[in-house]
């Protein structure tokens, strides 16, 4: 990208106080006429020396100009008032006889030069309030879909609690066989519904920037509470076990709900009976926690989609996930300045890595 900015008439750097944009403006131009006039005053008071300062002149008007695009009309009339003054000079030294007729060529080669100057920075200034505009218009977009994740996500909850709340009191009265796996499959999709909705939240907070909690976090200990939690739910051979981290900054409810997703990943993927390891290693720079299981493990065609929005790999016996929990990880994973990688593991099944730079 070119170091020098085209800016529209009435923009500055709006990084800037009014104010300040204000006098920037006027010092700039300001400037510029005294040294333009004092360019004309020794063009006026050297006879025979006249180009000199007639180039610096129109140099410096180009060079301002290059740097910062004015309305059409002030820079029709500036020009005009430029070249006519100019001209009047070295017309009348060669009629006195000081400078060759030749010296006239500079009269329209000069002015030729700058309004040249002219088209292609406004040609250039043009693009940029295009650019700024569609890039208006993506940032407005992509704040609509964010606000309507959210939205969303809070009004899919609340009937879906109500719901399972129903099912659930249906379930434990005395019912036919039938009906009591009806209401189990019901209760199995709101489930579903409900952790879809929890993931597409926190995606939108995570995509709108949300600003992490980090605080110095014992990583070993966390997975080691991870791994208490999720041993007392299910059939699963649970191997747990890290050697010392240390203390690493995290958002540990952030990295903890990463890590959820990931185990329930395996989970949906293994049978009873399988094995799910945990573990975590740290290295100079870095803190890795990895997910092992025992389980058929991801095909190699399936590797380059398993962290899109979405997509699914269905489970042979276990139930259909979300479609969002690896891609809310890995969003997770980099929002800390990591990422998130999948591949086989020793035992043949997946392997997850979700790996994080240790920070001083």
């Amino acid at each position: 990208m070119s170091a020098i900015s085209y800016r529209r008439p009435d923009e500055e750097v709006r990084s800037l106080p009014g104010d300040l944009r204000l006098n920037r403006r006027w010092i700039t131009d300001g400037l510029l006429a005294v040294f333009m006039s004092a360019m004309l005053v020794l063009m006026i008071s050297l006879p025979g020396e006249e180009t000199i300062p007639y180039h610096f002149l129109f140099l410096s008007l180009t060079i301002v100009y290059g740097f910062r695009v004015w309305p059409m009309w002030p820079t029709i009339l500036v020009a005009l008032a430029v070249t006519g003054a100019t001209g009047w000079v070295l017309g009348d030294r060669v009629v006195s006889g000081v400078i060759d007729n030749a010296e006239l060529a500079e009269v329209p080669l000069m002015p030729a030069l700058f309004v040249a100057m002219v088209w292609h920075a406004r040609r250039r200034a043009e693009a940029q309030r295009q650019v700024e505009r569609m890039a208006d218009q993506r940032r407005a977009s992509l704040e609509r879909e964010r606000e309507f994740l959210r939205d969303a996500s809070h009004a899919i909850r609340t009937p879906i609690t109500i719901a399972r709340g129903h099912l659930e009191l249906a379930g434990d009265a005395a019912v036919v066989h039938g009906v009591r796996l009806h209401v189990d499959v019901a209760l199995r999709q709101l489930d579903r519904m409900s952790a879809l909705s929890n993931r597409l939240l926190a995606l939108a907070r995570l995509d709108a920037g949300e600003e992490l909690n980090r605080r110095p976090t014992d990583v070993a200990a966390l997975v080691a509470e991870l791994g208490r939690n999720w041993t007392a739910n299910t059939d699963r051979v649970w191997l747990v076990g890290c050697g010392p981290t240390g203390q690493v900054r995290i958002d540990p409810d952030w990295i903890e709900l990463a890590l959820d997703a990931i185990v329930e990943n395996a989970v949906h993927f293994t049978t009873s009976g399988d094995t799910i390891r945990i573990g975590c290693t740290s290295a100079p720079g870095l803190t890795s926690i990895t997910v092992d299981d025992s389980g058929p493990g991801i095909d190699p065609e399936d590797l380059p989609f398993v962290f899109d929005r979405f997509w699914h790999r269905r489970p042979e016996n276990g139930p259909m996930g979300s479609g969002l929990g690896l891609p809310m990880a890995r969003a997770i994973a980099e929002a800390h300045g990591g990422a998130l990688t999948a591949g086989t593991g020793p035992s043949g099944g997946a392997s997850i890595v979700l790996s994080i730079p240790r920070s001083r």
